[in-house]
């Protein structure tokens, strides 16, 4: 999508602290940190929300938790404790119409999801 801030993010015509790569997904640093680990973890195809997934995409999100795993041991946050949050729709708290997964720790979490 030739809008979508995260696609841009992709290509590299907005530049961002990424901190992984490969063939399926990105993962960098949010702008806007609400913990002291907070990365986003998205998929280089533009899928706009998380009920846009179809069967042929079924391992994608899959895969995006093993890439949160990888990244909260090398963060340092994973023995701890972290939290994975995946919002859909304007109700559910997605801002970006890109789907992405949030990587949060680094700290206590408030108990309350909203």
């Amino acid at each position: 999508m030739e809008d979508c801030v995260f696609c841009k993010i992709i290509t590299g015509k907005i530049p961002s602290d990424i901190v992984y790569r490969d063939d399926t997904v990105i993962a960098f640093k949010d702008i806007h940190p609400v913990t002291q680990v907070h990365l986003l973890i998205i998929p280089r195809e533009h899928i706009a929300y998380l009920t846009d997934l179809t069967e042929k995409q079924s391992s994608l999100v899959g895969h995006m938790i093993l890439v949160a795993n990888k990244l909260a041991r090398q963060n340092g946050i994973a023995e701890k404790g972290f939290r994975v949050v995946i919002n859909c729709g304007e109700e559910g708290g997605q801002v970006v119409k890109h789907l992405h997964l949030h990587l949060l720790g680094g700290g206590r979490l408030s108990e309350k999801m909203g």
